[in-house]
This record gives structure tokens, C-alpha cells and sequence, in this order.
């Protein structure tokens, strides 16, 4: 993207000196002519005793001062208010750049999602159906072998278990790349079984509370929560050393909808330590959904995510019944 050259804000001081040395120096121009001349004396006869001290010239010289400041604030003013309209431009391009790298980052996303969807297909079509043939095959020469069988079986046996491997693998790649129950079951259920496989990897209780909504809020924003969630436990299963992660998710008329992940771990200085890409990432999400994330933590006290998003981003007015059902799941 081309950048125009920056114009610079700020007022020209050499030029504002200049102009009040102009009317320093008319000023003083205008006493010295008055006092050479005498101009004021004819109209000035009562200041005559003062002649000597060429009071008399004041007044002139200091209707001429008035008016050289008048003149200056004159030129000031147009200035501020050059400046001002520059600061207005210069803050509405800011603003319409913020908009335009919003929705790039939306497109990007998106279009990641897009990849991810065509390769969960792509890998359910092709290597899926591969590993149930090697399972078919895998099970005719178990029951038809001939010669040394119990070393055909011990082949074949091994072959079975590879098979199993890669297809436990190819079924874990497809939960990662796209969950199924995002699409089946909805977001609440997704997040229980993330938080589910997650529990069960790290030990770690996880507790789902969360408000199931009377329609899904959208592929995007269904996305940017599921992928906000996954990077918040895995910081915690990586940094955290928690004992209990609380995840909630929460639906209303006035503040939209707001999740969280909170945790109990050792927490952290969010002044002095580094943001990762995983959380800059999410921070990036949430924004493409036009939604807020903040992130508060001290030492430890634990670390808390939390993210609004508006009821706007989702296409469609709030619903009464998105807040009445609540489903609370507790991961043990």
C-alpha cells in the first residue's frame, strides 16, 4: 500500500518568530519616527513638560503595538486552525487505515479457515479411506494366511496397529484443523470437548459455563471464540501451572457476548512481560469480529482473558431465549 508523505503537524516556530519580531521591530520604528518628528506634539500640548523623556510618542507606539499583536494572534489563529484541519485529516486516515487492516485481518482469517476446511476435507476423503482399506486387507490375510501363520498374524498385526496409529492421528489433525462438533453440535458443545481433551492431556480441572445460544452467532465469530478459547488453555497448560481453568461464555441485550478463560496459576506482570503471537493473534480475532479483549494478570493471582463482542458483528438482533438456556459442564 502506497503512503502519501507525511505532512507535518506541528507549527512552524521560525516563521511565529519572525512575525514577532516584525512587530517588535515596527514598534520600535513607530517611536523612533514619532519621537524624531514629533508627530503627537500639536495634539499632545498638556504632555509637553514631559518632552524631554518623549513620553509624549507613547501613545502612538503603543496603538501601533496593539495592533502588531493583534496581527500576530491573527496569524496564529490561522495556523492552529491550518494545523487542526491537518490533525482531523491525518486522524481520519488513521482511522480508515484501522479499518482497511480490520478487514484484511477478517479476510485472512477467514481464508485461513477456508484452507483449513478444504484440507480437514481433503484428508477425511483421501487418507481416511485409505487407513479403512488397510484395515479391511489387514483383517482378510489375518483370517486367510497360509504357510507360517503365526508370523503372517505378528505382520499383520503390526500392520493393524500402524494403521490404527494413523488413524487415530488423522482423526486428532481433523479435530485441530476443524472441529466437527463446531459444526454439528454448535460452539458450547466444541468448547466442552476441547476443554475435555484438554483435561485429560494436562490433568488440570476444567470447568464450562456457558449459555447456549438460540442460533449460532456466525462461522466467523463461532471461529474467533473456539480459536481464542484453544489458545488461551494452551498458554495455560504451558505457563500457567494452574489447578482449576474456568471457561464462560455469556449472552445478553446490552453488552452482546462475552467470554472468558480464567485460571488459577501463578499468573504474571503483563508490564513487563513479552506478548506472543498466539495472543496477539487473538487479540487480531476478536478485533475482526469488531469485539474488545483484555487481559489482566499479577503474580500469583492468576490470569484472566476476557472479550466482548457485539451484538452487531453477528447479522441479527439478540434473541430472549439465547439467555435462558444455560448449559454448565464440569470437566473432572
Amino acid at each position: 500500500m502506497e503512503q502519501n508523505a507525511a505532512t507535518p503537524l506541528s507549527p512552524r516556530k521560525p516563521q511565529a518568530r519572525v512575525d514577532l519580531w516584525i512587530v517588535v521591530a515596527v514598534t520600535l520604528a513607530t517611536f523612533l519616527i514619532g519621537s524624531t518628528l514629533e508627530f503627537q506634539e500639536s495634539l499632545t500640548s498638556r504632555l509637553a513638560r514631559l518632552e524631554k523623556w518623549q513620553l509624549d510618542e507613547l501613545p502612538l507606539s503603543l496603538t501601533v503595538l496593539a495592533g502588531g499583536l493583534a496581527w500576530y494572534a491573527v496569524r496564529r489563529r490561522r495556523e492552529v486552525e491550518q494545523q487542526l484541519a491537518l490533525r482531523v485529516q491525518a486522524e481520519a486516515r488513521i482511522a480508515d487505515l484501522l479499518v482497511h487492516n480490520r478487514e484484511l485481518a477478517r479476510q485472512l482469517i477467514s481464508l485461513q479457515e477456508t484452507e483449513r476446511l478444504a484440507i480437514a476435507r481433503e484428508l477425511h476423503d483421501e487418507l481416511g479411506q485409505n487407513c479403512a482399506a488397510i484395515r479391511v486387507e489387514t483383517a482378510f490375510m489375518r483370517n486367510t494366511a497360509p504357510g507360517d501363520r503365526d508370523a503372517m498374524l505378528a505382520a499383520v498385526t503390526r500392520t493393524d496397529a500402524a494403521a490404527s496409529d494413523l488413524y487415530r492421528l488423522l482423526s486428532n489433525l481433523l479435530r485441530r484443523l476443524r472441529p466437527a462438533n463446531l459444526d454439528t453440535l454448535g460452539l458450547v458443545a466444541a468448547i466442552e470437548e476441547l476443554c475435555d481433551a484438554w483435561m485429560q492431556r494436562t490433568g488440570t480441572r476444567c470447568t464450562v459455563d456457558a449459555v447456549e445460544p438460540a442460533e449460532p452467532f456466525g462461522n466467523d465469530i463461532d471461529i474467533a471464540i473456539y480459536r481464542v478459547v484453544q489458545e488461551a488453555l494452551t498458554n495455560a497448560a504451558r505457563h500457567a501451572a494452574a489447578t482449576h481453568v474456568r471457561v464462560t461464555l455469556t449472552v445478553d441485550d446490552e453488552h452482546g457476548i462475552a467470554f472468558g478463560v480464567h485460571d488459577d496459576g501463578r499468573g504474571m506482570d503483563l508490564a513487563v512481560a513479552p506478548r506472543g503471537l498466539g495472543l496477539l493473534g487473538a487479540v487480531e480475532r476478536i478485533a475482526a469480529v469488531d469485539g474488545t479483549l483484555s487481559l489482566s494478570s499479577e503474580p500469583g493471582a492468576g490470569f484472566r482473558l476476557d472479550a466482548r463482542i457485539p451484538w452487531r458483528a453477528t447479522g441479527r438482533p439478540p434473541s430472549r431465549s439465547d439467555g435462558e438456556r444455560r448449559v454448565a459442564g464440569i470437566a473432572s
